[in-house]
Order: structure tokens, then C-alpha cells, then sequence
């Protein structure tokens, strides 16, 4: 699968892993740097989305996405787990379910590009996650050194999920996220509460990506 990302946020906090340990499988170790997880809220929006060898579909070929995420580990192997997914596009939602099996729910959203802005609203059609705000590149772009937060909390090439008592994972390709600093007016945020998790009052480490081109492999099942 091919999809191009766009205007994208990282919103991170810094969580304690008591907080999280319930809430991720145990079948999947919590990775932490300097000892703190970190909670990650990651609006964008995408296009150009197809299989390999196809062509984009009409109507599935771009909408926006929002996700809430923690980093894990599995055999040595660092990766993302995703608490929801959310996004745009009923038919989307339902292949990422029933072929990632992936915590994907269909929301109302919006996204606009306003001076130097990004206007992001989504809502969550059934529940109470919603998130509304605009963000920005504050910076030019910066490569991340290896061994850096921000490298660590952005260079993950797999995606880990669990369903049924099986562990799965996905492989992720792309180039190094060309990132900046960014700032943000958020307005209401309750995303990660939805999942169950309390964010600090302290302010997000926050990083913009305007595009990033990505490869995404099929589901293959781990042994346990």
C-alpha cells in the first residue's frame, strides 16, 4: 500500500508506563526513552493511497487521518501501536478493521490550509473524541540525529497490533521525516482521554512534517 502524508502534527507527551501498562497487550514491551513512554497525537491528511501496481481508486484516494499512538517493542524490533485511528472515509475505515486489524473509527473532519495555518477539526461520529485546533511550522526542516527524542519518537519503520490472542506486524518504508518545530493553538483535544489515557497539563513537545511519501506492507502474523 502507497499513501503520500501531508501537513502532519506530533503532538507528544511524556506518560508514566504505569499509566499505559493496562492499556497495551502484554504481549508487547512499552518503550521509553529516559524511562518516561511518550502518548502521540498525529493529525494529517492523505492521498494519493492505492496497492501496489494499481491505481488510486476514486473516493478512497485521499481523506484525513488522526491518530493516538505509544512506541513498543517486540524481539528488539522498536514500532508503533496505535490506541485509534481515525479517519474520513467509511470504506477506508472498514478495510484497515478487517485488514490491519486496526482500532480505526469513521469521524466528521475537516482540514484548510489558512496563511500559514492548518486548520484541523475532527469528531468522532460515535464516542467523544474530538480534537479542533490549527498548528504550524515554526522552523526549517531539521534531520533528527539517531539517539535524539525527537529521532526516536519519529523513526519507527513497523507497526505492532494484537487481535484474537495473535501478534501482528506491519513494515513501514519511508525517508527520514523531514521535520521542523512547530507550534499550535489546540482547543479541545480529548483524544487520548477517549482511549482511556490522561495527558500532563504540561505543554506537547511538537514537531510538523508538510510531506512524506510511505510504503506500507501487509499484516504478517508473529509466533508468540
Amino acid at each position: 500500500m502507497a499513501q503520500t502524508w501531508h501537513d502532519l502534527l506530533f503532538a507528544h507527551w511524556p506518560v508514566d508506563a504505569g499509566a499505559l501498562r493496562s492499556l497495551v497487550p502484554r504481549e508487547l514491551r512499552l518503550d521509553t526513552f529516559d524511562g518516561r513512554c511518550w502518548v502521540g497525537v498525529a493529525p494529517f491528511h492523505m492521498s494519493h493511497i492505492h496497492a501496489h501496481g494499481l491505481p488510486p481508486l476514486p473516493g478512497l484516494s485521499r481523506f484525513p487521518e488522526l491518530n493516538v499512538r505509544t512506541y513498543v517493542t517486540l524481539d528488539g524490533k522498536p514500532g508503533v501501536y496505535f490506541f485509534s485511528l481515525d479517519a474520513a472515509n467509511r470504506a477506508a475505515v472498514w478495510a484497515a478493521r478487517s485488514f490491519y486489524r486496526l482500532p480505526y473509527f469513521y469521524a466528521s473532519m475537516s482540514v484548510e490550509g489558512r496563511d500559514t495555518w492548518i486548520n484541523y477539526d475532527s469528531r468522532r461520529c460515535a464516542g467523544k473524541a474530538e480534537f479542533r485546533g490549527r498548528y504550524r511550522a515554526v522552523s526549517d526542516v531539521l534531520l533528527r540525529e539517531k539517539g535524539s527524542l525527537e529521532n526516536w519518537l519519529t523513526e519507527r519503520y513497523c507497526l505492532y497490533t494484537v487481535a484474537n490472542g495473535k501478534i501482528y506486524r506491519a513494515e513501514i518504508h519511508h525517508q527520514q521525516w523531514p521535520l521542523q518545530d512547530a507550534e499550535t493553538e489546540i482547543n479541545v483535544n480529548t483524544m487520548a482521554s477517549a482511549a482511556g489515557i490522561t495527558l500532563p497539563q504540561s505543554p506537547p513537545l511538537l514537531h510538523f512534517a508538510r510531506k512524506l511519501e510511505v510504503l506500507i506492507w501487509g499484516l504478517r502474523e508473529l509466533k508468540s
